[in-house]
Formats: C-alpha cells, structure tokens, sequence
C-alpha cells in the first residue's frame, strides 16, 4: 500500500487527484466544528452523555462527531445514504425508473438528479423533526420561528453541501467521494475510541494486567480486520464454456470464462438496514422525549445494543437475536432485487454459454439460485460475526465505543476499493506513457 501511494505521488495526474481530495476532506473536518446558530450545544452534549444506549452512537460514528457537537453537518450524508437505498428499491418496483438503469450513462444521471432532489428533501424533513423535537427541550438558546428556521436551514444546507463535496471527489479526486467522506468521518473518532479503551482496561492497572489488556484489544482488532478483507474478498468462480460456432469461414467461440458470486454480495447493506430498523423506535422516542414505562419501555430497552449481551439482564439480550435474523432477511432480500440468476442464465443462453454438467435455460437459473443460497448464508454469518463482536465485549466488559463491525466493514471495505481504484489509475495512465512514447 505505501509502495502504490509513493508510486502516484511520481504520477502528476493521480497526484493532483489525491490532493483534491485530500483537501476537501480537510474542509469537511472544519465544517464538522462549525455550530448551528441559535443552538444550545452544551445542552445537546449532556443529553447526548445521558443516553443509556446505542441508539446514536453509530450515527455519531458516521457523522464524524458533528452530531455530538451539533455542527452545520449534523446530519452529514445520511440522508444521502438513506436515499441512495430508497431508489435502488424503487427501480426495482418502478418500470419506469428501472427503464432509465438501462438507459445508460443518461439514465444514470437522471436516476442521480432524482437522489439529489430525495437527498435534500430527506435532510429538510430529519432537521425540522431535530430542531422541533428537541427545541422545546433546551436544544435552541430561544425556542422561536427565527432559531428555528434557522437551525433546519443551516442543517438542510449542511447535509446538501457533503453531497455535493462527495460528488466532486467521485469527479474530481479519488474513489468513490460519498464512501471516502462516510470513512474519513468514522476514522476521526477512532483516537477518541482507543484512548476510552485504554483508560478503562490499561491506564492504572498492574503491568501484567494492562500488557495483557492491549495485546487483547489489538488482537480482537487485527481478528476483525482479517476477517472482513475476507468476507470482501471471498468469491465463488462459476465456470462458463462457451460453444464453437461458425462466423464467416472461422469457428468462434470455445472459450472458457467464469461468473465470480462475491461471498458478500450485498455488503454493509443488511448491516444499515436492521441497525436502522432498530434504532428508528429509539430515536422517535428521544425526540419526542418519550421514556418508555411498563411494557412499551422494556420493549425499548431490548431494541437497544447498550443493553444486549449484559449477564445481569438476559432477557434484553432478545433484541440481539431479532438483529441477527434481521441482517439474514436482509441479506437474502438485497442479494434477490440486485442480482437476477434467471437474466443470466438467458444471456448465457443467447450467447451460446453453458455451465459444465448444468443444461442451458431453467436449470441453470435453478443452480445459480442454488449456489448464491448457500453463499449468501457464509456471508450472513460473517456480516453477523464481525457485527455482534462489540456488542458482547460492550455487554461483558462494559467496552464501549462508538464505532463498531458496521463501521470496520465499511472503513475496510472503502480502503479496499480505493487502493483497487488508485492501481487501476496508475496503469491506465502507464499504458498511456507506452503508447505515447
């Protein structure tokens, strides 16, 4: 990695891009400092500190801070991300919209205009629902219609102007803009993280004791670190033949390719979605101040990671078994509306493509299916894995942190595909030189 970054510092073109982007992550972390006028942000610290759960700090995570310190980007690109979802559903349940996927280059920027119109008008809706919910409550300094158009305004505006700074990156800079502002965000709470771990297992412990603790916490880090690069690299190779046929005087054909099946077909996404849908109930209630009594109450609290995997109240910890059967739905659900086996396997058809031993048409649909069942389920139960990891640490030992599997998925993830980009850049222009010279 630090052979391929010294490499393209030596390349003018890759070179200015990474500076681009470095740049523009650096204004992203000033905005991230800058508070909303008319907010009380010191009330919005200690209600943040008095929360018993999880329920934000993902969300925190992914905001880089700017939540906790309620800064013009509070609401960073979650909305973005929220949209972004939506249409990818929605071109699937809307002909036209899907009729605009295949379009080409044309429909895909009118797919885009459409996500920027969802994005802003998402971020409008969670900020008035932000500034109204928690006004009343000392969030505003003054709780009037000026403050409060203000507030919804700054954050709107906030959020609109990240996607607009990631979609420059994608353009101007390198790797995919969105994912690199998501990452660099969760990256810049992992110091604060690592110095809260290390105060509460290392600093003023035996020697022996806070040796042992560090080699630990670096070992359960580097554990899920390997086993995510593998999740994101596992691929499963279906052989493809293609039969000889006659084109002119010349046979054709006979090549063999292959249909690569990632382990991980659909990502971080099952992750997002149960985390949300867990969350959503908790956050509604925080805005609305809403704490929960009786039944509904310990409903709340089993909908909560703070309270999972916690030996002194087992019965909270049937929250983590429906997050688990979550993230398996939604494997299953996101890899069904992305990949279509019965399209393959009429392509393959027209092509004169064949699977060895499987016969052309339904049967090869069948097997497809077969196949992608069963590794859907190993990428399932690594996504579960790498998740459920802090959440038993945090119950057992108290471990808390911000970040967590989610978000170690998608930092390594992100990493991955950059580097991949930042190679495939470096050879493309390599080729260039050789042909110019």
């Amino acid at each position: 990695m630090l052979k391929t970054l010294k490499n393209a510092f030596k390349i003018k073109e890759v070179r200015d891009k990474i500076l681009f982007t470095l740049a523009m992550l650096v204004v992203i972390r000033i905005g991230s400092q800058l508070p909303v006028p008319g907010v009380n942000s010191q009330y919005f610290a200690q209600w943040f500190a008095a929360q018993t759960g999880g329920a934000f700090s993902f969300f925190d995570a992914i905001t880089g801070g700017s939540f906790i310190n309620m800064s013009i980007l509070a609401l960073n690109i979650s909305p973005y991300i929220t949209s972004s979802i939506i249409m990818q559903l929605l071109t699937i349940a809307i002909p036209k919209l899907e009729e605009m996927q295949r379009e080409g280059e044309d429909g895909r920027k009118k797919i885009a205009t459409i996500t920027r119109y969802v994005t802003v008008g998402l971020a409008l809706i969670q900020a008035t629902a932000m500034t109204v919910g928690f006004g009343r409550q000392g969030y505003l300094i003054e709780y009037n219609a000026i403050n409060v158009i203000t507030a919804v305004t700054a954050l709107t505006a906030g959020s609109a102007f990240l996607m607009w700074v990631g979609e420059r990156i994608t353009e101007k800079g390198l790797g995919n803009g969105i994912s690199i502002v998501l990452v660099i965000n969760i990256i810049s709470s992992l110091p604060q993280d690592l110095s809260n771990l290390f105060q509460q297992f290392v600093f003023g412990k035996a020697p022996a004791t806070a040796i042992l603790a560090v080699v630990i916490i670096f070992a359960i880090i580097i554990a899920m670190v390997v086993l995510v690069i593998i999740l994101n690299a596992g691929v499963r190779k279906i052989p493809v033949q293609y039969a000889k046929k006659m084109q002119g005087r010349k046979m054709v054909g006979g090549q063999t390719s292959s249909i690569p099946l990632k382990v991980n077909t659909s990502g971080v996404i099952p992750v997002i979605f149960a985390s949300s849908i867990m969350q959503f109930p908790l956050i509604i209630c925080s805005f609305i101040g809403y704490q929960g009594e009786g039944v509904w109450g310990e409903i709340l609290k089993g909908l909560n990671s703070g309270y999972w995997c916690n030996p002194s109240q087992p019965i909270y910890s049937i929250g983590l078994l429906v997050y688990i059967v979550m993230i398996v739905f939604f494997a299953y659900f996101y890899t069904s509306i992305t990949f279509n086996p019965l399209m393959i396997a009429d392509n393959m058809k027209k092509q004169g493509g064949f699977i060895p031993g499987i016969r052309p048409g339904k049967s090869t649909s069948d097997y497809l299916n077969k196949v992608l069942n069963h590794i859907v389920f190993i990428g399932a139960i690594g996504l579960i894995i790498v998740s459920v990891i802090p959440f038993f640490f945090n119950g057992i030992f108290g471990a808390s942190v911000s970040f967590g599997g989610t978000s170690l998925i998608i930092i390594v993830s992100v990493i991955l595909e950059t580097i991949k980009s930042l190679e495939s850049q470096m050879l493309v222009r390599n080729y260039k030189g050789f042909l110019e010279d």
